[in-house]
């Protein structure tokens, strides 16, 4: 298990899912992070990073029946979904019946483990993106979407983990897709904040680099 997570924290994505499913148990944690962070940020081929998606989902899915009080079982599998509707557009996604998952599982990881900065990252970008996709209207009424919860739960990752360079482009984000082009100014402070943030491995450099690749776009 140890191994496991000092190979993810290095970068070696394969080989930290290759001894997170060789632990097993909590090791699949591990297994998901890794092939998540990877096909997120590395996988160039759009199919080959869905079907990684819809395996961590799957995966994360079979953890919560043997685990159902792991809080990170329910993460990245709404991660997984998260990432997976992204790809297919947030709409197909919704009609998919996508979003209701990827909510209840979020809620379920902050009501197992309230501190998780993460989760509520996850949680305020599925209300921004639902009400950016459909309205506030639909969105609250169909999908329980509200922006001002949405602005609270960036609110509250922030100060869980105020280093965060991924809570803060998710923030910046958000807030635009939320408030509108008046909050540009802001939002690109935030992904300046991130472009200037110390990586503590090589997610965290990962996250840093796509603030600057953004700011220089």
């Amino acid at each position: 298990m140890l191994q496991a997570w000092v190979l993810f924290h290095n970068g070696e994505f394969q080989q930290a899912f290759d001894a997170g499913i060789k632990a097993g148990g909590d090791g699949i944690t591990v297994a998901n992070k890794a092939t998540s962070i990877y096909a997120n940020y590395l996988e160039t081929k759009e199919k080959t990073k869905l079907e990684l998606f819809m395996e961590v989902a799957q995966r994360a899915e079979a953890q919560q029946a043997e685990d159902p009080k792991n809080a990170n079982a329910w993460y990245w599998q709404a991660y997984a979904l998260r990432r997976y509707s992204q790809g297919i557009s947030v709409a197909k996604a919704l009609a998919q019946g996508l979003g209701s998952k990827v909510k209840h599982s979020l809620e379920q990881a902050i009501k197992l483990s309230p501190k998780h900065a993460d989760a509520h990252i996850a949680l305020a970008s599925f209300h921004a993106e639902v009400i950016d996709k459909v309205g506030s209207l639909i969105g609250g009424m169909t999908y329980g979407a509200k922006k001002d919860i949405g602005l609270s739960l960036y609110k509250d990752a922030l100060s869980l983990n105020p280093g965060s360079a991924i809570a803060m482009i998710e923030y910046a984000n958000g807030m635009v897709m939320l408030e509108g082009d008046k909050k540009m100014k802001e939002a690109t402070k935030l992904y300046e904040q991130a472009a200037a943030s110390k990586a503590l491995d090589a997610m965290e450099r990962l996250d840093v680099e796509m603030a600057k690749a953004e700011l220089e776009d």
